[in-house]
């Protein structure tokens, strides 16, 4: 699942993992709205939950974890989002443009280009996913896994089991929140059961910022 709604977000800034400052109020609230949707129909007994090393994924693992038998929530830094690098974490997006107006970033098309100066490029990224995932299968084979992490890596999680390129071609925007469900039919065929669920957070709006 991807964590809720962050401050970072809310404030138009860079959030890295150095500056990452949490969820913001209305995150918290999607996240109890999770919580509360497995608590009271739970959809499937978890085995594993873990986190990426982000304040916003951590505090969105702790929110859900009381429905999910109170399992404690493992980091794992290699489900953290696209790295910023020390240079760009922090920056807000109008001072990112203005200091970096030619990087081309996601749009450039090109995996090995640099997105963020002193950052990962997104071949190093989807590397990092990759292995991340391929640990994660061989310390819990046949086990359900609760990963919360971040728009970034559930793309790169999509692409990697869909065998699809690198960037381009299609896109998705995962909601905050949101149920991201994959199951593993047999060594590298998966089955997608669902993606973006948000069923939860009908009536919310979707942002801090809407409007």
């Amino acid at each position: 699942m991807r964590h809720g709604e962050s401050n970072v977000t809310v404030d138009r800034v860079i959030g890295g993992h150095r500056t990452c400052s949490g969820l913001s109020p209305l995150g918290r609230l999607q996240a109890a709205r999770l919580r509360d949707r497995w608590a009271s129909a739970p959809e499937f007994q978890a085995d594993v939950l873990l986190a990426s090393q982000y304040p916003r994924a951590i505090q969105t693992a702790e929110v859900i974890a009381a429905a999910l038998g109170d399992l404690p929530v493992l980091c794992d830094e290699g489900f953290g989002e696209h790295d910023p690098g020390p240079q760009c974490d922090g920056l807000s997006f109008t001072e990112f443009l203005e200091r970096h107006p030619d990087t081309g970033g996601w749009d450039a098309g090109d995996p090995f280009a640099t997105t963020f100066p002193g950052g990962e490029t997104v071949a190093a990224f989807q590397f990092r996913v990759g292995t991340a995932m391929r640990r994660t299968l061989d310390a819990y084979p046949g086990k359900t896994v609760v990963v919360v992490c971040h728009g970034g890596v559930i793309d790169a999680t999509m692409r990697l089991v869909l065998k699809a390129p690198a960037m381009g071609v299609f896109q998705i925007h995962t909601r905050n929140a949101s149920i991201t469900e994959l199951v593993l039919l047999q060594p590298n065929l998966w089955r997608l059961d669902r993606y973006n669920d948000a069923a939860h957070l009908a009536g919310l709006p979707f942002s801090t910022n809407e409007g």
